[in-house]
This record gives structure tokens, C-alpha cells and sequence, in this order.
């Protein structure tokens, strides 16, 4: 059974990671467990009343658990009373079993991340982007984008980067002044800081790097690192008379490696909601505001579930705590963002 079957009165085995256990102590003195329980159709409140020797390790936070459990509906919100578990063994579960995942099959999304990579035609850019994901790429394909707003499931980061790339590719249609192999390229990289300030797709939470550095910092390092081996910044090393020759190519690899940068720590848009600096050039401009489109739409479709048409939405703390309408002309079934092949591809 998974978590989105329970019904009021259940008593069932359930695979389910543990996102988090706290200890907790009750008025009668009796120690307790709050578990947040998860599997790929959803999570699940629950409390384990009754606390033995080695639940602690049973229970842990990241472990896959079968857990025996009732289910119980308590203030209109489904939770569960855990009897027992046991930890399962990585050759018992499937990560897409237990955790939820991009709605893009990731064969999908892999094909379309080669199809964008071949695409790029600056030779400079290119070589950039395939140093960057040598080094990275196995991490931005599993990694979630977020620890809880958007895209905060299994290959999110890669689905919210190619949807991004998507958005950049006609927006470079309709604005051809802008760089499209800037544009595109610095959409699916501008959030590569991110394999470094989250801890992976089970039970995400923020590194210590990435609390006390962030996602842009450490994008524009993995960059910077990226530029030094592919020696982009030789450039300096130049004698004068050679580095006043803007048209060179020395002094393109190192415009590429400093634009990239750029995009990497101001995507945010504003310092305060963490940029270190304002988008300052046009591809910038436009990453930022492609960048916020993509994950105001994925929270507000997070917000719409389990809502009815014609209802509101809970107030939204990352939308201005705004509350949201839902239409009665809402499809039923929301399709998944991003462009999709055509049957005859």
C-alpha cells in the first residue's frame, strides 16, 4: 500500500523514507517520536507512542523503513500511529518507489539535457558546460532543486533547469538580440550550486556549506573552477598591449567565464532574497525572471493539489502570503511543465 491509499481505520506494512524523527517528551513523562514519513505518493504525519531500545536507529532520519502503523484522520488530515518497523536494506527498495520524482520520465530528461548541450555553438560556452558537468552531472540528475518550495523531489533540479532552458530557448525567438547559447547554457547551469548546498535527494537538508555559503556562492566556485582548467582566465596573464584587444579570443573565454559567474550570483534577482549583485547584463535579466516564472508556477501547482475548482488556496509564505483561486476552468488533470517530443520523435 502507499500513503495516498490510507483510509481512516487502516492497519498496514508501508515502505516510506523517514524525512525526520524528533524526540519528544509527554505530560506524563513518557518519551515519544513525531515522524514525517514519506514515499513516492506522498508523506504522512505520524507518532510512535510507545519508544524502545533501537528505535532510535530504526527510526532514523533518511532510513527506509517498513513501518506497521493505523491510520487515523484527525483535523481533516490523514496520520499514522507506528507501531514497529524495520530498516530495509538498499537492495530491498527503489529510489522511485520511496521518494517522489520529477513528472518527466529522467530518460526523458537526460535525452533532452544531450539534445541542449548539442545545440550550444560557441565553442567557448561548450566547453564549459561539459567541464562543469564532468564533474557534476551525476548529482544535478538525482538532486532535488529545493529542500521544500519547488521542484523538491528526485531529478528537480535537472526538471526545473531543462523547463528553464525551455522558457530561455523561445524567449531567445522572440528577443533575438539576446545570446541564445548564454541564455540556454546559463539556464541549465544556474542552479549547479545547489549538488553542493543540499544533501541529495532522501531526506534533503541544507549542508553546512550550503547554510553558511549558498547555492550562488558555490555555483559561481564550481564555475570559477571549471574556467581555471580550461585556463579561460589566461587572459590576465597577458601582456598590456595584447589584453587591450577586446576581439581576441583569449579575452572571450574570459568574458564567457565572468558572464557565467554573473548569472550564477545574481540570479535571484534581489539581495534580498540572496543575490549578491543585480542583473547587470541582458541574459542575466532574463535567467532571473525565467528562473522566478518556473518556480512560482511550481508552487502554485503544489498549492492547487487537493483543492477544489472554484476554492482558495492556504496563504502562500513564498507568494506574499497570498491566497490563490482556483478556476473552474482548471484542467482536471494538470500536464507537466516543459516542452515534450513530439510522437514522432
Amino acid at each position: 500500500m502507499k500513503i495516498s491509499a490510507l483510509r481512516d481505520g487502516d492497519r498496514t506494512l508501508l515502505r516510506v523514507v523517514v524525512k525526520d524523527c524528533k524526540k519528544c517528551v509527554s505530560n506524563n513523562g513518557k518519551n515519544y517520536f513525531t515522524l514525517a514519513l514519506e514515499d513516492a505518493s506522498g508523506s504522512l504525519d505520524a507518532r510512535k507512542w510507545d519508544v524502545n531500545d533501537g528505535d532510535s536507529d530504526i527510526f532514523a532520519k533518511g532510513n527506509f523503513v517498513e513501518v506497521d502503523l493505523s491510520a487515523n484522520t484527525f483535523d481533516k488530515k490523514m496520520q499514522g500511529k507506528v507501531f514497529g518497523g524495520r530498516v530495509l536494506r538498499i537492495d530491498e527498495v527503489s529510489l522511485d518507489e520511496l521518494i517522489p520524482s520529477a513528472p518527466i520520465p529522467l530518460v526523458e530528461l537526460h535525452n533532452k539535457c544531450k539534445a541542449y548541450i548539442a545545440e550550444i555553438e560557441d565553442p567557448v560556452v561548450l566547453d564549459l558546460v561539459k567541464c562543469v558537468f564532468n564533474k557534476f552531472y551525476k548529482k544535478y540528475r538525482e538532486w532535488p532543486a529545493a529542500v521544500s518550495n519547488h521542484h523538491n523531489y528526485l531529478h528537480g533540479l535537472l526538471y526545473h533547469s531543462l523547463t528553464m532552458a525551455d522558457l530561455a530557448r523561445e524567449v531567445a525567438k522572440i528577443y533575438p538580440a539576446l545570446n541564445r547559447d548564454i541564455l540556454v547554457a546559463g539556464a541549465m547551469l544556474h542552479d549547479i550550486g545547489k549538488t553542493l548546498e543540499l544533501s541529495g535527494p532522501i531526506a534533503t537538508s541544507y549542508t553546512l556549506e550550503g547554510k553558511l555559503v549558498g547555492h550562488l556562492v558555490l555555483g559561481q566556485d564550481i564555475v570559477r573552477e571549471a574556467a581555471n582548467e580550461l585556463h579561460y582566465f589566461d587572459f590576465d596573464t597577458l601582456p598590456e598591449e595584447e589584453q587591450a584587444d577586446k576581439t581576441s579570443l583569449a579575452f572571450h573565454k574570459k568574458e564567457v567565464a565572468v558572464i557565467f559567474e554573473h548569472i550564477l550570483i545574481s540570479h535571484h534577482n534581489q539581495p534580498e532574497f540572496g543575490a549578491a549583485i543585480r542583473p547587470l547584463t541582458r541574459e542575466s535579466q532574463a535567467i532571473a525572471m525565467i528562473d522566478d516564472i518556473d518556480a512560482k508556477m511550481m508552487i502554485l501547482s503544489k498549492a492547487y493539489e487537493g483543492i477544489e475548482k472554484g476554492e482558495w488556496t492556504a496563504k502562500i509564505y513564498s507568494m506574499d502570503n497570498r491566497y490563490f483561486y482556483k478556476p473552474m476552468y482548471t484542467k482536471d488533470e494538470e500536464e507537466p511543465a516543459g516542452t515534450r517530443p513530439s510522437k514522432d520523435e
